[in-house]
């Protein structure tokens, strides 16, 4: 029985275009991902979110669920469009009612709404009039946005997360093209993060200085990484898997913690990494109060400078992977969740001892965590036994590495609901609870119950026979890779 400490955190997340619906009600204006979702081909199935889960009207009765299954915190993002249509300018009062009205239903369950500002639907209008996040004026943009937001909700909402994963508005939308708005490049991935974190650097400026201390909330940014582990013991992959997460966490943790982007990115860009002023660098320094971690799985790293084949693979990452010269791969013989993606959950331990040990020991929050699986619906229930060895496993992970001294200080779980998978559409399935998306119709998974009583008690319940339990220590305690 693994007890984790007291306090705490244990939550499920969402995020307002896989959810919500209603990509036209209540006053909201479109955004990048209603007119991508449209385009056809640029989902695997056909899909629209257009309804999803229709959690727009169906909030009230999702909250009451949550309640039910008896947990503390939900993590959820606004939409930008809903609050402004047009990105900047007018406020859509029916936007602010909606999000007052749910975070109120949410204390009233005593759930504590952990809120992302942006989860990657831009309002539309901001990408056809300004170029998107290419353009530096939409940092203050953000900052106008980010300030209604903790105007109208900030006296109850305690927890802020500036951006959702801004590697993937980066990389998957501006340099591989398959997420909104589309556009491949090799250079526009290092100016969307620039404008991003200058964004957050605003925006936290904005919130320390007029609301933070009559408020008393925390605020931070949500990154997402994927552990990258030696090929082998040479020096040079040795080399490659530490200059691989310094690409993919380094580029925006290293800012926020160290006030400018890793050397090894610095050496191998020159001038596409783009400079911050001294200003700028004083200003997103230090502006988080708590590391975000969205994490699920961990690759095999090798210096290779072959870059035709890093062309041909799908992990290509819009070139990335050629910037950094570092091929991955997996061991064929771990399991793969339905995206393709390892289950290795002593990644994910090392890749909390990576940020403890590089960003001074600061407290973390594994802001998403889970697996998909062809889940499959059995008369009233779906038995997704595999999900909750995924998360006995990971946990049990997370639970060493805060004996090792590490301060995880929650978890929320991906995802409270099945739900439109981004260009995926409704295939993958990473709910804890089974969406009927012809009706609507919510029905708990096993894991469902499973976490409902890992959150009520904060004890790690032990598993009979777990077929993950072998890749929960680190079996290449050797592999330093800092």
């Amino acid at each position: 029985m693994s007890s984790f400490p007291a306090g705490f955190v244990w939550g499920t997340a969402t995020s307002s275009f896989q959810i919500e619906g209603a990509w036209l009600e209540g006053g909201k204006g479109p955004s990048i991902w209603d007119a991508f979702a449209h385009i056809p081909g640029k989902i695997s199935d056909g899909t629209t979110a257009d309804v999803s889960c229709d959690h727009f009207h169906r909030w009230k009765e999702d909250v009451a669920y949550m309640a039910d299954l008896g947990l503390r915190a939900y993590r959820f993002s606004i939409s930008w469009p809903r609050i402004q249509p047009a990105g900047r300018g007018k406020v859509n009062p029916e936007g602010i009612r909606f999000y007052a009205e749910l975070i109120d239903a949410l204390l009233a369950h005593g759930i504590t709404p952990w809120v992302t500002l942006y989860h990657w639907d831009l309002p539309l209008a901001l990408q056809l009039e300004l170029d998107g996040w290419l353009n530096p004026a939409l940092a203050g943009l953000y900052k106008e946005y980010a300030a209604i937001c903790f105007e109208a909700f900030g006296d109850r909402v305690k927890h802020w997360i500036t951006f959702n994963e801004p590697w993937v508005v980066s990389i998957m939308g501006h340099g591989q093209g398959i997420f909104a708005p589309g556009r491949m490049s090799n250079a526009e991935p290092y100016q969307v993060a620039h404008t991003i974190l200058r964004a957050h650097g605003l925006a936290v400026r904005e919130y320390r200085d007029r609301f933070q201390g009559v408020q008393g909330g925390r605020i931070g940014m949500a990154n997402n990484c994927d552990w990258r582990e030696p090929r082998t013991e040479d020096p040079v992959d040795k080399a490659a898997a530490a200059r691989a997460v310094e690409f993919f966490l380094g580029w925006f943790g290293d800012p926020l913690y160290r006030g400018d982007y890793p050397d090894v990115m610095r050496a191998r860009l020159g001038s596409r990494l783009p400079s911050f002023t001294s200003e700028e660098q004083a200003m997103i320094r230090g502006s988080q109060d708590f590391f975000g971690l969205n994490h699920y799985t961990t690759m095999y790293a090798s210096h290779s400078t072959d870059r035709k084949s890093f062309t041909l693979s799908p992990f290509a990452n819009g070139g990335i992977s050629e910037d950094q010269d570092v091929r991955l791969s997996m061991d064929p013989d771990w399991t793969i969740t339905n995206q393709g993606w390892g289950i290795v959950p002593w990644g994910c331990r090392k890749l909390l001892h990576w940020i403890d040990q590089r960003y001074d020991h600061p407290e973390i929050v594994l802001t998403e965590n889970g697996c998909s699986l062809p889940d499959v619906l059995h008369g009233a229930t779906v038995d997704d036994q595999k999900r909750i060895d995924y998360l006995h496993a990971y946990l049990s992970a997370c639970h060493q590495a805060i004996r090792e001294g590490v301060r995880l200080g929650g978890y929320f779980l991906w995802s409270l609901l099945d739900n439109f998978e981004w260009s995926s559409g409704y295939t993958p399935r990473f709910g804890i609870t089974y969406v009927d998306f012809a009706t609507g119709r919510r029905i708990p998974k096993s894991s469902a119950q499973w976490y409902s009583r890992l959150a009520r008690t904060n004890v790690l319940p032990p598993l009979g026979t777990n077929p993950y339990r072998d890749l929960i220590g680190d079996p290449h305690e050797s592999g330093d890779t800092r």
